[in-house]
């Protein structure tokens, strides 16, 4: 064998077991720059969530219906909406409010507004309820109502309570009165051809059944209810408004009137915005809202659980979709 044969003629290209080498030298290093990469983003995503954490649980106060106003303030509760258990209206969101507002030291005057339909006369009862304990034990500090669009039912059952109330001249105002109302099917069923078939223990459990002939014992029954939750509502709005209504056949009816009409029958006591108020009844310009708002933290955290479970559903979807 000659030397020809024996050495192979290199035309600089490297060999086959060099290119491998070199290709798993490679793909290690972008590798490790990808896992260094993450592992960066990781840390850096964990430290922001670490401050923003940190932020909120030293939030100040007033991001979150508490004051920081280094002054007197008058202090805002806003009531909007249907009052009931379930709602922003609810007695022990706007309670919570309004005891925030008058332990502040702060505070020169309350300011309670109110765009209302009514709702829950049980919800309404207790923010009432609660407004009279606060104003007795914090004598110095008055309250005040503000209408804006509408204070109706269990809205004004509310305002009631107040040491004034204020509304502007086309503001909805009244409707002290109790109704309960649905829905009866039974000549819809007949001409279907649906039989009802109710089956109770008690003479009266399924009374005012949508389904069923009504029955006069059971209608005369709840007309009793209303009328006493009636006559609570009327001895509370006379209560708080005292001599100032203007008594009339009309008054307890359940109508409606404008917030001009309210003045002259005593419903309200002068017509004003939420600024004049504080500006020159208060006298303490500068508002500071102690209304509860939902935690940021929570909403921080509601949003990226809903971030990731879309995350985690489109993943799902499109892996799904793969096999």
């Amino acid at each position: 064998m000659t030397d020809e044969q024996k050495t192979p003629v290199s035309n600089g290209e490297p060999k086959p077991w060099e290119r491998e080498t070199l290709n798993k030298v490679l793909f290690a290093s972008l590798n490790e720059q990808r896992r260094t990469r993450r592992w960066g983003i990781f840390f850096k995503l964990l430290f922001f969530v670490y401050l923003l954490t940190l932020l909120f649980i030293y939030l100040p106060e007033d991001l979150s219906g508490g004051s920081i106003s280094l002054g007197k303030h008058t202090a805002l509760v806003e009531l909007s909406g249907v009052i009931a258990d379930d709602s922003n209206a609810s007695a022990d969101h706007i309670i919570t409010g309004l005891r925030a507002a008058f332990k502040d030291r702060n505070t020169a005057g309350i300011i309670l507004r109110i765009n209302s339909p009514g709702g829950s006369p049980v919800q309404a009862g207790y923010i009432n309820d609660e407004i009279v304990r606060l104003r007795a034990k914090y004598p110095t500090v008055p309250l005040y109502a503000v209408i804006t669009d509408i204070c109706a039912s269990g809205g004004y059952y509310v305002a009631a309570a107040a040491d004034k109330i204020y509304a502007d001249k086309a503001s909805i105002v009244g409707s002290i009165g109790v109704l309960m109302d649905g829905f009866g099917f039974v000549g819809t069923m007949e001409k279907l051809g649906v039989e009802r078939r109710l089956l109770a223990a008690g003479d009266h459990k399924g009374f005012l059944d949508p389904f069923s002939p009504v029955k006069q014992g059971d209608v005369a029954h709840v007309e009793g209810m209303l009328k006493d939750i009636h006559r609570q509502f009327i001895a509370t709005v006379k209560k708080g408004r005292g001599t100032r209504l203007k008594e009339s056949d009309t008054l307890y009816s359940g109508l409606v009137w404008t917030g001009e009409q309210g003045v002259e029958m005593g419903l309200v006591d002068a017509l004003g915005s939420s600024s004049y108020v504080a500006r020159d009844v208060i006298g303490a310009e500068d508002i500071v809202d102690f209304t509860p708002r939902a935690n940021y933290l929570d909403r921080f955290a509601e949003r990226i659980g809903l971030a990731l479970g879309k995350s985690v559903l489109s993943s799902t979807s499109a892996w799904t979709g793969l096999k």
